[in-house]
């Protein structure tokens, strides 16, 4: 079952384009696995997502399935074949 990575457009540019990455998972891993694999290709776009201890950037979030990763187990919340991942760039301001 494809799990689905989906990118913002302003992270886009940085995937080739893509607004989504497809990725087969053979059973539930962690989401620091499902972002190792789907942003192998582009390792700009892995840096702008996760930190150097592998974290997400505090001005990203990631939803899993509709829920937020960070209120979860963070880059050790587990993904499900089939999932769909958002990664969302943080809005701020006033």
């Amino acid at each position: 079952m494809t799990t689905r990575v989906v990118l913002p457009a302003m992270l886009r540019e940085l995937a080739g384009g893509a607004a989504e990455l497809p990725l087969e998972l053979p059973a539930q891993v962690p989401l620091a696995e499902v972002l190792d694999l789907a942003f192998e290709p582009w390792p700009v776009l892995a840096r702008r997502v996760r930190d150097e201890q592998g974290q997400i950037r505090r001005h990203v979030n990631v939803f899993v399935d509709g829920e937020d990763a960070r209120r979860e187990q963070g880059v050790q919340t587990p993904v499900r074949p089939g999932a769909t991942v958002h990664v969302i760039n943080a809005v701020s301001g006033g």
